[in-house]
């Protein structure tokens, strides 16, 4: 009886040691996600440069400027005093603007952005709009082209702008105030 006792035990504890394997995937997954985002950006990016280049082509009349940004703008009032100044970091710009899609159509009217206050680069504002503002002087109006990724990108505002839409926006700065914090 001993005997038959020792072997059991003696079993259990040999096959009971055995550290537990871990499964291998059945099947590898590589980096496909990325690069089928990657394609897919692309593929939206040269068609939105393809929409706005189209727009410029048909309003030949006004002077385009590219930014180191990624959007285009031309001027529809500028400021000849080269005493304004362009805002810095901190300064309030009180600004309106208008929104629309690249076909024309009214998004957001300038009733719906007017006499707005934004601390340069302290407060959230898209990417576009943002830098934007950067480039104009009190009293400047100015009319913007961005592609979807610097306006509202891939969630728009939640509202009326939907997923990936390209934008137009004319702004107007009505003043610029200097902050201590320049």
């Amino acid at each position: 009886m001993n005997k038959p006792l020792f072997l059991i035990i003696m079993l259990l504890l040999c096959f009971s040691c055995k550290t537990p394997e871990a499964r291998k995937p059945i099947s590898v997954k590589t980096g496909s996600f990325i690069d089928e985002s990657v394609a897919r950006n692309k593929k939206l990016n040269a068609k939105e440069q393809a929409l706005i280049q189209e727009i410029m082509d048909a309003n030949k009349n006004n002077a385009y400027i590219a930014s180191e940004n990624g959007f285009w703008y031309f001027y529809n009032t500028k400021t000849t005093e080269d005493t304004a100044a362009t805002p810095n970091y901190g300064d309030i710009v009180n600004y309106s603007y208008n929104l629309k899609d690249l076909k024309g159509n009214l998004i957001y009217p300038e009733d719906a952005f007017k006499d707005l206050d934004y601390a340069m680069d302290k407060q959230e504002l898209f990417t576009g709009l943002r830098e934007g503002l950067k480039l104009m002087r009190p009293g400047e109006t100015v009319t913007f082209l961005f592609p979807s990724q610097i306006a509202y990108g891939y969630y728009g505002d939640e509202n009326k702008i939907g997923t990936n839409v390209p934008l137009i926006a004319e702004v107007t700065v009505n003043s610029i105030t200097k902050t201590q914090d320049n």
